[in-house]
C-alpha cells in the first residue's frame, strides 16, 4: 500500500509545479487584446497605441484545455510622409479667414450642425467688386474649408464685367447702380440660396472715382450702399469705398505673388507687378536693395503682415497715368476747358481719324493732324511730357528681376500681335518697343484694330523705358489670368477682407 501513496504524492507535486511555471509564463508575457493591435496612425493619436494596465483575464470553459498563446509582435504603422507641396502649387491656398470685428463669426466660422460629419468639408464665398475707370467687374470665389485646423483652399473664381465704369455715371447715380444690379444677379445664381446671408458683398472703386469731384464720387457710393442693402447678401461695414492707390498696388501684388506660389514657399523669392488700368498705374515689387528703399520717398515704401512674415514692398500708384487718362494728357485734354468747341490733335493719331471719345463721363472731340506728320518719334516726344519728372525710377529695377504685366499692357501686347490672348507670355521691354514702330510707321494698317494703338504701344514703351527705367532686356510676363484666377487686385482684397492684412 506504500507505493500508491508514494505516487499520489509525486502526482500532486509535479501538477503544482506545473501550474506555477504556466502562471510565471503570463506575468512576463502581458497578453495584447485583440482590438489594439497593429492599427492605422490618425492626426489625433499621434502615434501614440492606448496601453491596458489590467486586462480581464479570460474565464476558461471546462474541461477545455488551455494554452498560452504566444504574443504577436506587434509594430506601429509606419508614418504617413505627406509630399510638400511645390512652389508653384495647382490649387493655390487661401488664408484662414479671420474675422475682422465687424464680421459676424457665423461667416467665416460657422458651428458645423449636429446632424454634419466631423471632418464635413465646408464651403464658403466671397464677392469683391472691381469698380475701375473703364469697366466695373465682380469677382465671386469659392473657398473650401477642408478641416478646420488647416488652411482653406481656393476652389474656383467667376468673373464678369460691365463697361463703361460707374464714374461714367457721374451725373446720373441711380443708372450707375443698375450695373450692380445686374452684376449682382450673376452673383445671386452663383452663389447657394443658403450662403447668401453669410457671403459677404465689397465694392472697391479706384482711379475713375479717384478722379471724380468728391460730391460726385460720394453720390455714387451712396447709390452703390442702397444697392447692396437690396440684395440678399452679407453687407459689412465699410463695404464700399475708394481703395487708395498704395493697397491697390500691394493687393495685386499679393494675388500674383500668392497665385504663383511665391507667398507660401520658403525662398523670399517673389515677383514684381505693373498694372496699368484706364486712370492709373501701378509698379510694386520686393526690394533686394537697401538703397532701394533709403532712395525712395517714405510714401513708396508700404509693410504688411501675412503667412506670419512682415514685407516691405516698394510701391506707388501714379494718378491720371493710367492708358485712358495718358491718352488724354497726351493731347493736351485732361483738365481742359472750352470742350465743346475745342480739337485735340496729336501726331500719335492717324491722318485722317476724327472722332468723339468719352472718358470719365466727358467728351472730346480728337483728331489727327491732316497736314502734318504722324509717326513713332514725333509720337515718343509726345507722351514724354507726361512721363518725364513725373514717374520715378526706383534704383533696382535695371536689374534682372521678373515684373508681371496685366490689365492693358496685356490687352495692347494681344491687340498689337506681341502675345497670344488664350496664353499670354514672356517678353522683353525692347519688344514693345519694335512693336510701337512698327504699328506707328502703318498706322493706316492698324488702325481697324484701333487708331489709338500706336499712341498706346509708345506710351507703354516710354512708360517703361523713360518712366521706370528698366533695361530692354528687362522680362515681363504678360498674363489675364494665372491658375485660371484673374491677375488683379481683387484677390488681394478678399484676403485682406478676410485677414486684416494692416497695410501702412
Amino acid at each position: 500500500m506504500a507505493t500508491p501513496s508514494l505516487l499520489l504524492t509525486l502526482s500532486v507535486w509535479l501538477l503544482a509545479g506545473s501550474l506555477l511555471s504556466e502562471a510565471t509564463y503570463y506575468r512576463h508575457h502581458r497578453y495584447v487584446p485583440h482590438f489594439y493591435r497593429y492599427r492605422e496612425h490618425s492626426a489625433n493619436t499621434e502615434n501614440l497605441l492606448p496601453e491596458v494596465s489590467n486586462p480581464v483575464a479570460e474565464v476558461s470553459q471546462p474541461d477545455v484545455p488551455t494554452y498560452p498563446e504566444i504574443p504577436e509582435v506587434f509594430h506601429p504603422a509606419p508614418e504617413v510622409i505627406h509630399p510638400v507641396p511645390e512652389a508653384f502649387h495647382p490649387v493655390p491656398e487661401v488664408l484662414h479667414p479671420a474675422p475682422e470685428p465687424y464680421h459676424p463669426p457665423e461667416v467665416f466660422q460657422p458651428v458645423p450642425e449636429a446632424s454634419s460629419p466631423v471632418n464635413q468639408s465646408r464651403v464658403f464665398y466671397g464677392i469683391m467688386f472691381d469698380a475701375g475707370s473703364t469697366g466695373t467687374r465682380i469677382h465671386i470665389y469659392k473657398f473650401i474649408q477642408k478641416d478646420p485646423v488647416e488652411l482653406p483652399v481656393l476652389d474656383n473664381e467667376m468673373y464678369h464685367a460691365v463697361k463703361p465704369g460707374l464714374s461714367a455715371y457721374k451725373d446720373n447715380p441711380e443708372e450707375g447702380g443698375n450695373t450692380i444690379r445686374q452684376l449682382l444677379k450673376i452673383a445671386k445664381k452663383t452663389v447657394p440660396e443658403d450662403e447668401w446671408k453669410r457671403t459677404p458683398v465689397v465694392l472697391k472703386a479706384t482711379a475713375g472715382l479717384r478722379l471724380l469731384p468728391e460730391d460726385k464720387a460720394h453720390s455714387l457710393l451712396k447709390e452703390v450702399r442702397e444697392v447692396f442693402s437690396e440684395s440678399p447678401f452679407f453687407m459689412p461695414n465699410s463695404s464700399v469705398s475708394i481703395m487708395n492707390g498704395t493697397n491697390e498696388g500691394v493687393l495685386a501684388w499679393v494675388t500674383v505673388n500668392f497665385l504663383t506660389g511665391h507667398l507660401y514657399s520658403n525662398t523670399r523669392k517673389t515677383v514684381g507687378i505693373l498694372d496699368l488700368g484706364g486712370g492709373s498705374t501701378q509698379i510694386t515689387f520686393l526690394p533686394k536693395s537697401k538703397k532701394t528703399v533709403q532712395s525712395a520717398p517714405f510714401s513708396y515704401i508700404a509693410r504688411f503682415n501675412l503667412f506670419n512674415n512682415t514685407y516691405q514692398l516698394y510701391t506707388h500708384s501714379y494718378l491720371g497715368n493710367g492708358l485712358y487718362a495718358a491718352r488724354l494728357a497726351t493731347l493736351g485734354a485732361l483738365g481742359a476747358d472750352g470742350l465743346d468747341w475745342k480739337v485735340f490733335t496729336s501726331s500719335c493719331l492717324p491722318k485722317k481719324f476724327r472722332e468723339d471719345v468719352t472718358f470719365g463721363g466727358t467728351t472730346y472731340k480728337v483728331s489727327g493732324i491732316p497736314d502734318g506728320y504722324a509717326g513713332y518719334k514725333l509720337c515718343y516726344y509726345e507722351v514724354m511730357k507726361v512721363i518725364k519728372g513725373i514717374v520715378l525710377q526706383p534704383y533696382e529695377v535695371k536689374g534682372s528681376s521678373v515684373f508681371y504685366a496685366f490689365s492693358y499692357y496685356f490687352d495692347r501686347a494681344v491687340e498689337s500681335g506681341l502675345i497670344d490672348g488664350s496664353r499670354g507670355g514672356a517678353i522683353e521691354v525692347r519688344d514693345f518697343k519694335k512693336r510701337a514702330k512698327e504699328v506707328c510707321n502703318k498706322m493706316t494698317k492698324y488702325r481697324a484694330i484701333s487708331p489709338f494703338l500706336c499712341m498706346d504701344m509708345t506710351y507703354i514703351t516710354c512708360l517703361l523705358k523713360e518712366g521706370f527705367g528698366f533695361k530692354d532686356n528687362t522680362v515681363l510676363q504678360l498674363a489675364k489670368k494665372v491658375n485660371n484666377v484673374e491677375t488683379s487686385w481683387a484677390l488681394g482684397a478678399t484676403f485682406d477682407y478676410f485677414r486684416n492684412l494692416n497695410i501702412h
